[in-house]
């Protein structure tokens, strides 16, 4: 269903959640947030639990860190706590706790819209209705696929590092791997910038060049409805947190 979705208004539906995840500070709320964006990702973007345990691994090393400042440090935490006491967080590791599931909350939002979104269509979508210049639109495009590329370039080369050693591939890269291939990756990082350079260059971006677009999808009905649905939602559960109390 979020796949279809146009992209523009789910980054806004996406921004409006986010947001009430930063200025809500219940913990009942910012846990719901992050279940109903895990259950999007296993349900709709269909993917694995495993890859998606794995994915929330740097955000709950994130939010960690606030959690132990906020128990550790206390007396540094007077806003937390004040929050908390406003909105029904009575123990003490409560603050840290709202922080930590912020934190998994926003990120796993952040990570439906990327998982259901095409990269390219929602470039395109910037520049055509939104009058992104093209050469920030080219950029960013460049910028989206350079990670899942080094990613494969970097695998690519530790198969051939094992190859050549005789042994088969670790799952996990030792340090020893790490540096061995790190001057290869930055040779690989800069010849696919040269590319980009001279890709960008034949494209003619300049700065007020005058270009035409190819015609790209209107947000039509259904996305007005999706959005209008996602934000009732959004109004009822901020009216549920209210209505609970402190």
């Amino acid at each position: 269903m979020l796949n279809g979705f146009h992209p523009l208004p789910k980054l806004a539906l996406c921004l409006a959640w986010i947001v009430a995840s930063l200025l809500v500070f219940r913990l009942s709320f910012q846990i719901a947030l992050f279940v109903a964006a895990s259950v999007l990702l296993l349900v709709d973007a269909r993917i694995p639990p495993r890859r998606l345990l794995a994915l929330m691994v740097p955000f709950a090393l994130f939010g960690f860190g606030f959690f132990t400042t906020s128990v550790l440090f206390r007396a540094d935490t007077g806003f937390a706590f004040q929050m908390a006491r406003d909105q029904g967080g009575a123990p003490d590791a409560a603050p840290g706790l709202v922080l930590f599931f912020r934190v998994l909350a926003c990120g796993m939002v952040s990570a439906v819209f990327a998982a259901t979104t095409d990269p390219g269509r929602f470039v395109r979508a910037l520049m055509f209705h939104l009058r992104l210049p093209a050469p920030m639109g080219f950029a960013l495009l460049q910028a989206m696929h350079m990670v899942p590329d080094l990613r494969a370039e970097m695998l690519q080369l530790r198969m051939a590092r094992a190859i050549g050693l005789g042994r088969p591939l670790r799952r996990i890269a030792s340090p020893a791997e790490i540096g061995a291939l790190a001057i290869p990756a930055l040779a690989y990082a800069i010849r696919r910038a040269t590319r980009s350079a001279l890709s960008f260059e034949a494209r003619g971006m300049q700065p007020g060049a005058t270009r035409t677009h190819l015609p790209q999808p209107p947000i039509t009905g259904r996305d007005w409805t999706l959005l209008a649905l996602g934000l009732g939602l959004l109004v009822a559960a901020l009216s549920a947190v209210g209505a609970a109390g402190p």
